[in-house]
């Protein structure tokens, strides 16, 4: 079994007067977030202030960029040629570091958010646009990916730094992606469910899909949605069920695949 694990939550996705998520909330219990750029959500003072937040918690900050997709919270799949794809991922880390280090932080991973990521879980070439583009700005960043997806065939063969996600309450097809939000129980809302299955994929080490079959993957962090109506208690019930087995949280180190 895994002797350590992080968790990590979405999160500065509220946008001007309108409120998404309890963050500060999330960020007592989890040791990284990853902050939204403004792109699919978020906006420069919802960065800052959530990056300040993090910054006095200790939680580590990740850059979580996505499509230009505010209206469809970035869930909404876009066909963009892969020089801009690019410089989309640059332009939001870049304004990802800027807000971090004002507010005395740094970025130290990176995370592909919505249909961004789910198209690059799919598609190694695509994802490796991605991660080079932010590897071009950041050549020591971790970046963090749908274990056992295209995301992390991508950065093995990039040889930079990783970490392995697992999602606490998301389900999952048999080639390790996740379940669409349109099919009935895609998104998990018990937390004691969602807790019994993290301890159990920890301590197997492998993804466990729908249909119950086992994955093996190496885990280094799990994911906590905070824009669901359960966030905050599945992350308290997940952060429970994991210590009680045996299991230390601390921030991901960031290693090659």
């Amino acid at each position: 079994m895994a002797q350590s694990v992080d968790l990590n939550a979405d999160m500065g996705e509220s946008f001007g007067a309108w409120k998404m998520g309890d963050d500060a909330a999330l960020l007592d219990i989890v040791t990284s977030a990853n902050i939204a750029c403004g792109f699919h959500a978020g906006d420069w003072d919802v960065m800052a202030q959530t990056m300040k937040n993090a910054v006095a918690k200790g939680v580590g900050i990740g850059a979580h960029p996505g499509f230009p997709d505010l209206h469809g919270f970035g869930r909404q799949r876009m066909t963009i040629a892969r020089s801009s794809l690019q410089n989309i991922v640059r332009y939001q880390l870049g304004a990802a570091q800027a807000m971090a280090r004002a507010t005395g932080g740094e970025v130290r991973h990176l995370k592909l958010h919505g249909a961004l990521s789910n198209m690059a879980s799919e598609d190694e070439d695509m994802a490796k646009a991605c991660y080079d583009a932010a590897l071009s700005v950041a050549p020591d960043i971790i970046i963090m990916v749908l274990a056992g997806t295209a995301q992390h065939r991508a950065v093995k063969a990039l040889g930079c730094r990783a970490a392995c996600e697992v999602f606490a309450d998301r389900a999952y097809n048999d080639d390790a992606t996740l379940v669409d939000r349109s099919q009935p129980g895609a998104v998990i809302h018990d937390p004691e469910r969602a807790g019994k299955r993290m301890a159990q994929m920890v301590r197997e080490g492998a993804i466990i899909t729908e249909s119950g079959t086992r994955i093996s993957t190496r885990i280094d962090t799990i994911c906590l949605h905070g824009d669901t109506p359960t966030a905050v208690s599945i992350a308290a019930e997940v952060r429970r069920a994991l210590q009680d087995g045996g299991v230390t949280l601390a921030q991901f180190k960031g290693a090659s695949v």
